[in-house]
């Protein structure tokens, strides 16, 4: 029985004093830089549910800084728009985010260091109606309030938006989705934005995933009180009406191109493929065909505008799917 105890202890003090990743410019961040060539759309869509100021004084009203359409878009272009205390949004894109190889979306929040962290946790729909959490995990001191000013450990916390600094998202795996009830991962359509409200009172506390209550500046009694949403960058995007299949993957270089685009199907592909180019609304904006060989072709698309695009390509072996960015002209 003793030896049941020690164990016991051992196992909950590793789970205690788990390490997640640190902050931007550390070894071992999953910090993702809006620069990042990984984002190949932004949300183009946000409506917004205020919460108060300071939950535990509703006299205060609601944070009011910014609008919900300083969500959509690219980080640090058009500033934030604060959530509250418990306050929502939810993003909508021009297509779906799909579940590709590691993450899939980052999170934007405009902490101006490393320090000073407003979290919130994160949900996803196909639907629209049911939403999906996250599993998150505080593992930051719960026996004394984080102040209004005072600082956080980016290491404490895992799948929180608003780890991580201005310029640097959050990061998200819709593979630790999958396989639940009412949810296809290769088909969100909504990110769900909740602020944490922060505060270690029972009365008020946003609770993780292990039922602990996460601990972050409290309370923040400003216009610009709780979660800063600055924007949701995407990762694995696919078309609304095209994404209904399971696409293989192409390769394409170079990437963000000029004028021709290279492709690289699959071995034994065939000798010719049909292709069409959609842009981020949805509009097919170019198609044709091309000669294969040796599984490689060649699309000129210096006629196309400066921007983010989706390429289908059929070839007699299947249809493939990617994403490409056309350099704008100066």
């Amino acid at each position: 029985m003793k030896s049941f105890f020690i164990l016991s202890f051992l196992f909950s003090s590793a789970s205690l004093f788990a390490q997640y990743a640190p902050s931007a410019f550390e070894d071992g961040t999953t910090a993702m830089h809006k620069d990042s060539s990984d984002f190949v759309a932004w949300a183009t869509g946000c409506t917004v549910e205020r919460g108060y100021q300071d939950i535990s004084d509703i006299s205060l009203g609601l944070a009011t800084t910014g609008i919900a359409d300083n969500g959509i878009g690219a980080p640090m272009s058009v500033g934030v728009v604060s959530l509250g205390d418990g306050g929502t949004a939810i993003l909508t894109f021009d297509g779906l985010i799909t579940n590709g190889p590691g993450t899939d979306f980052a999170v934007f929040e405009n902490s101006f260091d490393d320090l000073f962290l407003e979290l919130a946790v994160v949900e996803v729909s196909s639907d629209g109606v049911n939403y999906f959490r996250f599993d998150a995990v505080s593992m930051a001191d719960t026996n004394e309030q984080v102040g209004t000013f005072d600082n956080s450990d980016a290491t404490s916390f895992y799948n929180l938006a608003g780890k991580y600094r201005a310029g640097f998202g959050t990061p998200f795996d819709l593979d630790e989705l999958d396989g639940i009830a009412g949810l296809n991962v290769d088909s969100i359509g909504y990110v769900k934005i909740i602020d944490v409200i922060g505060s270690i009172n029972p009365l008020y506390a946003t609770y993780d995933s292990e039922g602990n209550a996460i601990n972050d500046p409290w309370p923040t009694p400003f216009d610009q009180g709780g979660f800063d949403l600055d924007a949701v960058g995407v990762i694995h995007f696919g078309l609304v009406g095209i994404k209904e299949e399971k696409l293989r993957q192409i390769n394409v270089f170079p990437n963000p191109v000029n004028f021709n685009l290279n492709i690289q199907l699959s071995d034994n592909s065939g000798n010719q493929v049909v292709y069409e180019i959609y842009n981020t609304s949805g509009q097919k904006v170019k198609k044709g065909s091309s000669r294969l060989v040796n599984s490689r072709s060649k699309i000129e698309v210096n006629d196309l505008d400066g921007g983010i695009y989706f390429l289908k390509a059929t070839t007699s072996k299947g249809t493939f799917q990617t994403t490409f960015v056309k350099k704008k002209i100066r």
